[in-house]
């Protein structure tokens, strides 16, 4: 494990185009103030995803969503309106010395005092599960952070996925898994026992990210994997164009799929799933 706060690491970027750390955090609360830190706060408070006492890992990837949530998690705790812990821990599971670097130097700049621990993930799904690799790495990779963070008394890890990362996943489950699923706000985690996964993320935009990194001179890494090297296809790139070219001719596309997981009409759906099995409409028709 290397701890990066106020390590030597040299910053990547050119010094006219990347703002200081203060800049970026003002620009948090105040220029994004509406997309990013209302839309934080708010799904902090409908999801109930922090409890006074926590001891929250923010799991740092090294992309622009997981930059955005450290930050979004600094402010929050600066400003007092929670009582909880934080450790900001990321993991290497195999990037090459660019995107470690790259990483270093976001964090050094953006003064999140990372901690890193190696995981060779990337060489282990390369051989068992080359051609679609992203749903055995997600999972690995969750189970390494879920041990990691379980090792510094953490009881929460939370994640970067975002708005689109939501309506992307009940667009995957329905087209290409033929159920209806979405990727929910937290959840518990089945194999680490009092861990929980919290996503303040949940109803941020994909695209307010995206400004909110560019202009402020941010050159967020991507996930260092094959995939992103264009190594191998991804479906999800492929559920990310079709929802843009539906809503060429749909209006408010993103915002039905996502509301379709607050409005599920049960007395309309042919049959369910839960803990007890599958169940049919017809099971209770004539009730």
């Amino acid at each position: 494990m290397t701890n990066l706060a106020g390590s030597g690491c040299e910053v990547l970027f050119p010094e006219n185009d990347l703002k200081s750390n203060r800049e970026i955090e003002k620009s948090v609360i105040k220029k994004y103030r509406r997309q990013l830190w209302s839309q934080f706060i708010k799904a902090i408070k409908e999801y109930d995803l922090i409890q006074s006492g926590d001891k929250i890992a923010v799991a740092i990837s090294g992309g622009k969503d997981s930059l955005l949530l450290a930050k979004l998690f600094q402010e929050l705790q600066r400003h007092g309106l929670k009582n909880f812990e934080l450790e900001f821990i990321s993991m290497d599971p195999g990037f090459n010395q660019i995107n470690r670097e790259q990483l270093e130097a976001n964090c050094k700049h953006l003064e999140i005092p990372i901690k890193i621990f190696d995981k060779q993930v990337f060489k282990v799904v390369d051989e068992i599960a080359n051609d679609y690799p992203c749903y055995l790495c997600a999972r690995m990779r969750r189970g390494a952070l879920y041990a990691y963070a379980q090792s510094l008394g953490c009881n929460k890890v939370a994640l970067g996925h975002h708005f689109d990362d939501a309506i992307e996943t009940v667009m995957m489950n329905v087209l290409c898994s033929g159920q209806y699923k979405t990727m929910m706000p937290k959840l518990k985690s089945t194999n680490f026992d009092g861990m929980e996964l919290i996503r303040p993320l949940y109803l941020i935009k994909e695209d307010d990210i995206k400004k909110w990194a560019s202009n402020n001179g941010l050159n967020p890494m991507n996930c260092g994997c094959i995939v992103a090297a264009k190594k191998t296809s991804s479906k999800r790139a492929e559920i990310k164009q079709l929802i843009k070219t539906l809503s060429l001719t749909f209006d408010n596309v993103e915002k039905n799929i996502f509301n379709s997981a607050n409005c599920v009409h049960t007395d309309a759906i042919l049959g369910w799933k839960n803990d007890d099995g599958r169940h049919s409409f017809l099971d209770h028709y004539e009730e």
